[in-house]
């Protein structure tokens, strides 16, 4: 079975836009984005302090074949990360040291997979971002196809090539790319929001008439 690829092309953004990215957690996007676009909680970080911001590209592989994977190594570009629908199929590694050298070399900023992958330990010394739902030993097959630049699905949320994706010790935020100027300017406004809530509490001040609170019921 071939591989498909889809004429998904997205213009990248600029340098100086992606590092303001870089300076949103995953959490407060998904604040702004009314807590949705956020991946799975299987979706972490190989290693602890990890951090990704970046524009994806999307494959998806049949459960346990990584062909689809080996073919699209050579397109990506700097600076994107590359996103996998795997199926959430944990018994069997798409993923490894060989891709993951490839990938770096590359200059991609992370990778992000709803699946399995191997050599943790090798690719934890590579140093490049990867979020994983599962790790495995057993190898995969290839030459079951797949489709690259495609929508997928990928910890339960849906990824479009060129959306924003962003990860860190928390997990993995998806942005639309058609929501991204507006997302961005609300997340500074929160970041902004949070850093005089911490400002207030740090000098003492009363900040409980800025959270709701709940209707009580005495029980007697």
């Amino acid at each position: 079975m071939p591989v498909q690829i889809f004429p998904n092309e997205f213009t990248p953004l600029s340098v100086e836009k992606l590092a303001q990215w870089a300076t949103i957690p995953p959490a407060i996007a998904g604040d702004v984005m009314n807590r949705q676009n956020v991946m799975a909680g299987r979706i972490s970080p190989l290693s602890p302090g990890m951090t990704m911001a970046g524009q994806a590209r999307t494959v998806a592989v049949l459960a346990g074949d990584n062909a689809a994977l080996h073919e699209v190594i050579g397109r990506l570009r700097p600076n994107e990360v590359l996103v996998i629908d795997a199926a959430n199929y944990d018994d069997r590694a798409v993923w490894g040291g060989i891709l993951n050298t490839r990938a770096k070399l590359r200059d991609i900023n992370g990778v992000v997979l709803d699946g399995a992958a191997r050599d943790a330990a090798e690719m934890r010394e590579m140093g490049l971002p990867v979020y994983l739902s599962a790790l495995s030993p057993a190898g995969p097959h290839k030459g079951w196809g797949g489709s690259i630049d495609d929508r997928i699905s990928c910890g339960g949320v849906a990824v479009m090539p060129g959306d924003i994706i962003l990860g860190d010790d928390d997990g993995v935020t998806v942005v639309p790319l058609a929501r991204a100027d507006a997302v961005l300017a609300a997340s500074l406004a929160r970041i902004a929001y949070e850093e005089d809530i911490l400002n207030k509490l740090a000098s003492g001040a009363d900040v409980s008439g800025l959270f709701p609170s709940p209707e009580l019921e005495i029980m007697s």
